[in-house]
């Protein structure tokens, strides 16, 4: 997730219709014996292979979409990139796990647990007697008492993106030995976890001066397989070289090169041989697919002029050669042009056909927002309406399917399948159930064929409401009566120097007619209609490809949409954040501490003292004190499967409210060279850095794609 921002909400919401059997919400999954956390949709595919077959040294060229502002992950304008730079250069106490759960990091710790829980709860930490700073110093208690006192949100002079957790930790002292740290909670925390990891040293969190600044573009002592050795933003790349300090398994490759490549080129820097590893789109994963097949280089399917029927052809070489002078010589440039691009691409193809695509899901999943601060979606009745009008597994297959990837519904707001706290809890609200849809929005007073009086044309909802121009910034298309027809944008935390990865992996959609406008259901005077607001860039054609979709669905039950295409750059800012919008796609990332994560996604609005709304992450502006009492006992528990149960039943509350609708986990696709093994795509997984590298020589990787295991080391 990658965006934020604060709006107003105008909602009155009564409890008594949530809880007075109005809508019941089922049994708990997970009250049985049977676990409903269920395993990982898709596995890690990274080509897994021992670390005796892969050769000593090499340079790893990785595609990445910016070299970040700051190398501080504990800053707001942190990014992708500066999580990638920290995973291979510095301290974690615990990583992620092929099914997304926390484990203990035995390169750092040879233990952690909770030893004491009365008075205070006691988490003790036994450090791994080799871990040391890439200066020779030991890793200790100064490290993470340095660390506590940035991010505890006691100093205001440390500038801080969160504090969540080290706000609840009372002290941190040296336990018996140098190689113990004892940190003891003010208050019970279940997500003990989630802390020191990333591990900064004291040389970094010691002052603020050093915290604000110090870390931002270079990282002088780390303890990771890699350190920084340089970043480079005139050349937009980030060299990482190996720690010559490093305790763990030795490092195979020499250095690992962050380069900054716009996502539409990755397929030509591919093919130029400047690139090894990029997450790629489905249009360029189709190319590397073909090019690995034989005699694939010539193929008519795709390239330039491949659409070309033979009568458009025909017509070509007639003009071309044609009494029409000017006209031929005009044809004859554009052929010979397409003749170029066509060796171009042919070229390219036998160049791709040294990589492959490496797939899996992504740790995050796409929703579709709505916003309940205003308009008929204050409407707890007609939010759950646009919910049963939704065929999710539709949307999912759409995406997927032609991935090659499980086209699963996602069944949790916050967590997906084999995930610990994962379970279905979808059936809170019901699924896809026209009638059941349209009852919803009679009961709501919204009827079919009602008077409508004339509306003012509205201003395109530009930063300032300013018009659209012809550059078609903030296109916007109606989607009537007549039924007709992929990924989002990052939903994290909205920052000023912080964009969101493209979200597109599928082709663009078409708009649906509209001519039935008397068809369509209305209140008051006015029509139910929906502004649909979407990422006009190229990296949106999934998301913009689902919206149709979506809209189709929606005028089923007689609920129209106007489709409202804004810049990428204002998406978030001037649109989710700052609540303009009635409906959208974004999306959030899996966590394993949902607790801790998922509340300010989830909180209830409260109002700030300036007389705004306090929406923190939840952009829907949706909420209940129930769901915020859920949270706040599941954090504070230390009895796991009650934490578990508890957030189980506020994602039942969640999915209850109509506020978001989860609809399928985001595809990851990689394209990889062939010879490079463990590294591609790692779904859920940390990534084991000191294990990738190229395979000697004749050498063959483990068989199958798989998750890092017992065969890679």
């Amino acid at each position: 997730m990658s965006q934020h921002g604060v709006g107003s909400r105008a909602v009155t919401r009564s409890v008594a219709f949530l809880t007075a059997g109005v809508l019941a919400v089922p049994a708990l999954a997970g009250c049985g014996s049977e676990d409903p956390s269920g395993k990982p949709l898709a596995g890690q595919d990274i080509q897994p292979a021992p670390r005796d077959r892969i050769a000593d040294g090499g340079t790893l060229r990785w595609a990445v979409d910016s070299v970040p502002d700051t190398l501080n992950t504990f800053q707001s304008d942190a990014d992708a990139t500066t999580t990638r730079v920290a995973q291979a250069v510095l301290p974690s106490m615990f990583r992620m796990d092929a099914s997304g759960r926390p484990e203990r990091n035995p390169d750092y710790l040879e233990s952690a647990e909770v030893v004491e829980t009365e008075p205070k709860q006691v988490v003790l930490y036994k450090l791994n007697q080799q871990a040391v700073w890439s200066d020779g110093r030991e890793i200790g208690a100064a490290d993470f008492a340095a660390q506590w006192r940035a991010l505890s949100g006691k100093d205001t002079a440390y500038w801080t993106a969160r504090n969540a957790g080290y706000d609840r930790i009372q002290k941190i002292e040296r336990g018996d030995s140098a190689l113990e740290v004892r940190v003891t909670f003010s208050r019970p925390y279940a997500d003990w976890r989630s802390l020191f990891s990333p591990l900064y040293p004291k040389d970094v969190m010691g002052t603020p001066d050093s915290f604000n600044d110090g870390a931002r573009k270079k990282l002088k002592v780390t303890a990771g397989p890699f350190t920084v050795k340089k970043v480079d933003a005139k050349d937009e790349k980030i060299t990482l070289a190996r720690n010559p300090r490093w305790w763990g398994e030795p490092t195979k490759l020499s250095e690992i090169v962050l380069r900054t490549v716009p996502r539409d080129k990755r397929a030509s820097e591919l093919a130029a041989g400047t690139l090894d590893l990029a997450e790629i789109d489905p249009a360029a994963a189709r190319r590397i697919t073909l090019a690995a097949r034989p005699h694939s280089s010539g193929s008519p399917l795709m390239g330039p002029g491949a659409d070309r029927s033979a009568a458009e052809s025909l017509r070509s070489w007639a003009v071309a050669n044609g009494s029409d002078e000017d006209a031929a010589d005009e044809e004859t440039v554009a052929r010979k042009k397409l003749r170029r691009a066509a060796v171009k691409y042919a070229r390219q193809q036998r160049a791709l056909s040294g990589f492959e695509v490496r797939k899996s899901l992504e740790p995050a999943y796409t929703q579709l927002a709505l916003n309940g601060a205003e308009g008929p979606l204050t409407d707890e009745r007609v939010r759950r309406a646009v919910a049963r009008a939704l065929d999710r597994k539709e949307l999912a297959q759409a995406v997927l399917k032609p991935l090659g990837l499980p086209a699963v519904p996602v069944g949790s707001h916050l967590a997906l399948s084999g995930q610990a706290h994962y379970a279905d809890n979808s059936g809170a609200l019901g699924g896809q159930d026209t009638k059941e849809a349209q009852a919803l929005l009679a009961d709501a007073g919204w009827v079919r064929g009602g008077p409508v009086e004339e509306q003012k044309k509205e201003k395109a909802a530009g930063p300032e409401g300013e018009e659209a121009d012809d550059s078609g910034e903030d296109d916007k298309a109606q989607h009537g009566p007549d039924p007709a027809g992929h990924l989002a944008r990052d939903g994290k935390q909205y920052q000023q120097h912080q964009g969101g990865a493209p979200g597109a992996y599928a082709p663009r959609g078409t708009a649906a007619p509209a001519n039935q406008e008397a068809a369509r259901l209305a209140k008051n005077g006015k029509a139910l209609t929906l502004r649909f607001v979407l990422p006009s860039g190229p990296g949106s054609r999934t998301l913009r490809t689902v919206a149709d979709r979506i809209s189709r669905m929606l005028e089923r039950v007689g609920i129209g949409t106007e489709i409202s295409k804004v810049s990428d750059e204002s998406y978030f800012k001037d649109h989710i954040a700052s609540g303009q919008y009635d409906l959208a796609l974004y999306s959030w990332p899996a966590t394993a501490y949902p607790a801790t994560d998922a509340r300010p996604v989830f909180a209830k609005p409260v109002p700030a003292a300036d007389g705004s709304l306090n929406v923190e992450q939840n952009y829907t502006r949706v909420g209940t004190d129930q769901v915020d009492q859920l949270f706040d006992e599941a954090v504070a528990t230390l009895d796991e499967g009650e934490s578990r149960s508890l957030i189980r039943k506020a994602d039942s509350r969640i999915w209850a409210a109509a506020g978001s609708i989860p609809l399928f986990q985001r595809p990851q696709l990689l394209a990889a060279r062939k010879n490079l093994v463990n590294a591609g795509a790692f779904g859920f997984g940390t990534p084991f850095y000191e294990d990738m590298g190229f395979l000697k020589k004749g050498a063959k990787p483990a068989s199958g794609p798989s998750a890092k295991g017992s065969s890679a080391r």
